[in-house]
């Protein structure tokens, strides 16, 4: 007859050593380095937030920030198990943080804690502030003078500080099954590219012409090569 071996069930492991549990803490995830690619340093908010939650995603500790987790009774074992990942989410956002706002998050006992803290802090925008980009864009009538190089540079710089004040939405339930923030980011590239092409001297009427009659529309980053050779 054969002899089956049988092995323990998941459900009797610890709580930090069930791969599937929040609590559970993979070896390098302990070397502690900066995640992000540039840490926060008080502008691009949304930009950084993004990129924390999809690291904080890819962790499986998204609820440490996101308040979606009481904290243990303190005589139960997942009270350890939390503080232990709690501490190690913290280290993760102090990494990722400039020395200036560390500072003023350092005393925070809990990852939420400093989550909310910074978005309070930063990631509201006022409209007076909207408003001011919009008509600095829409100030920037024509290209002039400048070549196409310094001219793209600056459209860029007030597209970018418009998307720090106000940014797209984006879903982030991971359960989108419509493509929905694609296709926002499509319309939008779209929109920046018929801004940026409108903008530019008469010389570029051809050209110009020729992109319009394209079908998909060429991307932005695509229409500023050939504008610019």
């Amino acid at each position: 007859m054969a002899e089956y071996i049988t092995y323990p069930t998941s459900n009797i492991l610890p709580p930090n050593q069930e791969p599937f549990s929040i609590f559970y803490i993979h070896p390098s995830d302990t070397n502690i380095s900066q995640t992000v690619s540039v840490k926060f340093n008080g502008t691009c908010f949304d930009d950084w937030k993004r990129s924390m939650l999809i690291m904080l995603s890819t962790k499986n500790k998204l609820k440490f920030v996101d308040d979606s987790i009481d904290i243990p009774n303190v005589d139960t074992p997942e009270y350890k198990a939390w503080e232990r990942c709690n501490n190690l989410v913290i280290s993760w956002l102090h990494t990722n943080l400039d020395n200036t706002i560390k500072k003023s998050v350092l005393f925070f006992t809990t990852a939420s804690e400093i989550w909310r803290d910074l978005e309070d802090r930063f990631g509201q925008s006022s409209m007076t502030q909207v408003y001011s980009l919009d008509k600095n864009l829409a100030d920037t009538f024509q290209q002039g003078s400048m070549n196409v190089s310094e001219f793209y540079t600056l459209m860029k710089t007030l597209w970018d500080e418009l998307h720090d004040a106000n940014p797209m939405p984006y879903c982030t339930c991971n359960k989108c099954t419509c493509g929905l923030t694609q296709k926002i980011h499509i319309r939008e590239q779209e929109h920046k590219l018929i801004q940026f092409m409108m903008k530019l001297n008469d010389t570029f009427s051809t050209i110009r012409g020729n992109l319009l009659m394209t079908q998909p529309l060429s991307k932005l980053s695509q229409a500023y090569r050939i504008f610019s050779t």
